[in-house]
C-alpha cells in the first residue's frame, strides 16, 4: 500500500477540522424566514466564522456583537467582532460580556435573537456575578484548569459565578425569540455543559459547585463561598417561563468529524475503528490506546490491520511539572512512552481549534521512530512526560502541527494509524 502516513493522518485531521466549520455547518439551521431584524450575540473560538455565515444568509436587518478568542476573529461588516482571552478571562471578556448582557436586556416579543454558541464561550463569556471579581474568578479557573476537573465540573463552577452563564443571558432576553446555534466540544453534547449554557435550563446547584471546589482542594475566598451557599447564586432551573421562548439547535458535534475522518480512511483503504468522545486523564487515556493499538499489531484485534483507531472529546491534564504542551502533546508523549516505537505505528493528536492549550501549535505527530530520536538527543519520553513538556518534546523532534487558528471547535481528534499486523495464521 502506497501511502504517506503522515500526509495521510494531517488529511484526517483537516477532513474533522472541515466537518465541523461554520462555514458547512450553519445555513441549513437558520431560520425560513430570513427577513426583518435580528440581534446577534455570540461567544466562542468559531464565534466569528458563525457571525459572517449569519452576515452572508440573512436578509433582513442584521446587528450585534460576538466575542472570540485572541486571534480568532473574522472580519464582518455588520456583526462587531470583539475579541479577548481563553481560557482564563480577562478584562476584555468582561466588558464584552457586560455589553452583550446590555443588548440582550431591554426586547419586545417582536424581537429576534440569533446567540452563536461554541467552544471557549464560558471563558470568554466572563461577567462575575454580585460581589466576585474578575480576579476570583481568573485564580479559580487557573486552579481548575490545573486541578484534573473534567469540564462538565469546571463548567459547573463557572456558571454558579456567572451573572450571564446557566440559563442567565436567555432569561435576560425575554420575551424576545431566540435561536441558539452551537457546536459542541464537549463529550455527550450536552447543551447544559457547552460554554456552561448561557441560554438553556440548568440543573446542576450551587451546592454540587461548593462540592467541586472541596474535592480538588481548590482555596476560594469568603466572598465566594458566601456566594454560592446564597440562593441567589442559583441558575436558571428547567421550567422556568422565562426560557419559554428560547430555542436551541446543535449544529456540528464531535461524533460528526469523526465519521467524515472514518469516511476519509476508508477512501484510503483503512479500516477505521471509532472510539468516541472519551474524557479522563491525558496519560491515562494514551495507554488505552497504546493497549489497543498492541493489541492489533501483536493479534489483529479487534480488527485487523492496515486500520486507523479513531477518537475524540476532552482529555484533561493534571499539572505536576514546568513543561510546555497541552492535553494533545500529554497524550501523545504518553503513548510515545507506551509504545516505544512499536513498527508500523504512526498517531496524530490535535485541538479542532488550531491550538492545543495556550501553545501556538494544534498538536503534534508520532512516528515509529519518534521514541528513538529523542533518546538520541538525550530526551526520555518519561521524563518529560513527568515534566508535562510534551511541547518540548516533540518541538524537538520537528513534528508539531502548526495550523493557525481553525475558527471552529470540535474538541480534541486523535487519529493512530497502523500499517500492518504481525499475526500470522497457523
Amino acid at each position: 500500500m502506497s501511502v504517506d502516513p503522515q500526509q495521510l493522518l494531517r488529511e484526517l485531521f483537516a477532513t474533522a477540522i472541515d466537518a465541523a466549520h461554520p462555514q458547512q455547518v450553519l445555513e441549513a439551521h437558520l431560520p425560513a424566514d430570513r427577513s426583518g431584524r435580528v440581534i446577534v450575540i455570540g461567544a466562542g473560538k468559531a464565534a466569528a466564522a458563525m457571525a459572517q455565515v449569519v452576515e452572508r444568509c440573512w436578509q433582513g436587518e442584521v446587528s450585534g456583537l460576538v466575542v472570540t478568542r485572541y486571534g480568532h476573529g473574522a472580519p464582518c461588516e455588520k456583526i462587531e467582532v470583539v475579541e479577548a482571552a481563553h481560557p482564563v478571562p480577562d478584562a476584555a471578556g468582561l466588558a464584552v460580556a457586560k455589553r452583550v448582557l446590555e443588548l440582550a436586556s431591554n426586547l419586545s416579543e417582536n424581537d429576534r435573537v440569533i446567540f452563536l454558541l461554541s467552544g471557549g464561550g464560558s471563558a470568554l463569556l466572563a461577567l462575575p456575578a454580585e460581589g466576585i471579581t474578575l480576579a476570583d474568578k481568573q485564580s479559580i479557573n487557573k486552579a481548575l484548569l490545573k486541578s484534573g476537573a473534567t469540564i462538565g465540573e469546571m463548567n459547573c463552577v463557572r456558571k454558579h459565578l456567572s451573572a450571564i452563564k446557566g440559563g442567565r443571558l436567555g432569561k435576560a432576553c425575554w420575551p424576545a425569540t431566540v435561536y441558539t446555534y452551537a457546536i459542541s466540544d464537549v463529550p455527550g453534547d450536552l447543551a447544559t455543559v457547552i460554554a456552561s449554557g448561557p441560554t438553556v435550563a440548568d440543573p446542576s446547584t450551587s451546592a454540587e459547585a461548593l462540592a467541586i471546589l472541596k474535592r480538588y482542594a481548590i482555596e476560594v475566598p469568603a466572598s465566594v463561598r458566601n456566594w454560592l451557599q446564597s440562593p441567589e447564586s442559583e441558575t436558571v432551573k428547567p421550567g422556568d417561563p422565562s426560557l419559554a421562548r428560547s430555542h436551541f439547535q446543535l449544529i456540528a458535534r464531535p461524533q460528526q468529524s469523526l465519521e467524515a475522518a472514518a469516511v476519509k480512511c476508508r477512501q484510503a483503504g483503512f479500516s477505521p475503528l471509532i472510539l468516541g468522545d472519551l474524557e479522563g486523564e491525558s496519560r491515562e487515556v494514551a495507554k488505552v490506546h497504546a493497549g489497543i493499538a498492541r493489541q492489533i499489531v501483536l493479534h489483529g484485534q479487534p480488527l485487523a490491520a492496515p486500520c486507523v483507531i479513531l477518537s475524540g472529546g476532552e482529555t484533561t491534564v493534571t499539572v505536576r511539572g514546568n513543561g510546555r504542551g497541552g492535553r494533545n502533546a500529554e497524550f501523545l508523549l504518553s503513548l510515545t512512552d507506551s509504545l516505544k516505537g512499536l513498527p508500523g505505528v504512526y498517531a496524530l493528536a490535535g485541538d479542532t481549534d488550531g491550538i492545543d492549550g495556550s501553545e501556538d501549535n494544534a498538536g503534534a505527530i508520532m512516528t515509529p521512530d519518534s521514541y528513538a530520536r529523542a533518546a538520541a538527543k538525550g530526551l526520555s519520553a518519561s521524563d518529560e512526560l513527568d515534566n508535562n513538556n510534551g511541547y518540548g518534546y516533540f518541538e524537538a523532534l520537528d513534528a508539531l502541527i502548526v495550523t493557525e487558528p481553525t475558527r471552529t471547535n470540535v474538541n480534541d481528534f486523535r487519529a493512530i494509524l497502523i500499517l500492518e499486523s504481525t499475526k500470522h495464521d497457523a
